[in-house]
């Protein structure tokens, strides 16, 4: 999976101001909202919160990966976000999140949302790319540092 067929400059915010997992979530929404990724905004916050309380998508390195499956969703989607301060997200190594990385996809389609997540979590590895995300001061260059 191609991270640029999915992700584009208007599903990608460097300042986001949340300080909840709420928070953040609804202004991850609000990203797909505007970029007309998502029709149904409530069912796509109940599908990401319902995952939420099943296991938390805080990951490790700062990284939370709110993500879940909705029938109002068509193709996968996703956005990302960038804090300027950390934020508790119930994250696996217990460290707060700067970089938040959305996506919802179809209840019967599998293989693009594993593939999606798996792509995502290799790419974060790498502690330079991190901080250069969380560096960036533009969403073209949130593009350009994931395709490199």
């Amino acid at each position: 999976m191609n991270l640029k067929t999915v992700l584009t400059k208007d599903t990608i915010r460097l300042n986001l101001k949340g300080t909840t997992k709420e928070e953040i979530v609804n202004e991850l929404l609000d990203i797909l909202t505007v970029a007309k990724k998502i029709d149904d905004r409530g069912a796509a916050y109940t599908a990401i919160m319902d995952r939420e309380r099943k296991m938390s998508t805080g990951m490790k390195h700062g990284i939370a990966i709110p993500h879940g499956k909705s029938p109002t969703i068509n193709n996968l989607v996703a956005c990302i976000g960038v804090s300027e301060a950390p934020v508790d997200f119930d994250s696996l190594d217990h460290e707060p999140c700067r970089i938040f990385i959305m996506t919802l996809s179809p209840l019967e389609k599998t293989g693009p949302h594993l593939q999606f997540l798996a792509e995502i979590s290799l790419l974060f590895k790498s502690s330079e790319k991190r901080r250069e995300i969380i560096n960036a001061s533009t969403p073209e260059e949130v593009l350009r540092i994931l395709s490199e």
